[in-house]
């Protein structure tokens, strides 16, 4: 009988973690993430376990949209603040270009620790608003060297290095 229950104590704590560590992502974010995942390699910036903190990485058609001023993309939290969330509005699947740009800037924001914007409209990935995602695109390479460069969680991983640890 102790050997029974046991054994379902035990089930059950396994399936509490692996349901702890289930993260629904959207198909139509996923090849964005991984090339996310793959720059953050690039530049060596640990996303795993930050990753299984979230429980959905989501397109979602409850975003504020109006005609001149639109939430394309935002983080989510719970009621202790920490992100559950990354949600995209579905007005952003549009374009696959406008998709990329704003799915690396929510991206960005949990993964690189960009807690706020760099400016309102400059034509970066960070920007609150911008007026042209294709220049954008057309400038890929810089901005996400720029993106990755200039984030809080390379800095600070450049910090740590130059001080020993």
């Amino acid at each position: 009988m102790k050997k029974g229950l046991l054994t379902l104590f035990g089930l059950f704590c396994v399936t509490f973690m692996i349901a702890q560590n289930d993260v629904k992502i959207d198909g139509r974010l996923k090849p964005h993430l991984d090339t996310f995942f793959e720059y953050c390699k690039e530049y060596k910036i640990e996303y795993h376990d930050k990753l299984f903190k979230l429980k959905n990485i989501d397109i979602v058609d409850t975003l504020h949209l109006a005609p001149n001023s639109s939430t394309l993309g935002m983080l989510t939290r719970d009621k202790n603040n920490k992100v559950e969330n990354i949600v995209i509005n579905w007005v952003a699947l549009l374009d696959q270009e406008i998709l990329k740009v704003v799915a690396f800037h929510e991206f960005a924001h949990y993964f690189l620790g960009y807690e706020k914007h760099i400016c309102d409209d400059c034509g970066k990935i960070m920007a609150v608003v911008n007026s042209s995602y294709f220049d954008i695109i057309k400038d890929w390479d810089n901005q996400v060297k720029t993106l990755f460069e200039d984030s809080p969680a390379y800095i600070r991983k450049k910090s740590l290095a130059y001080l020993g640890n």
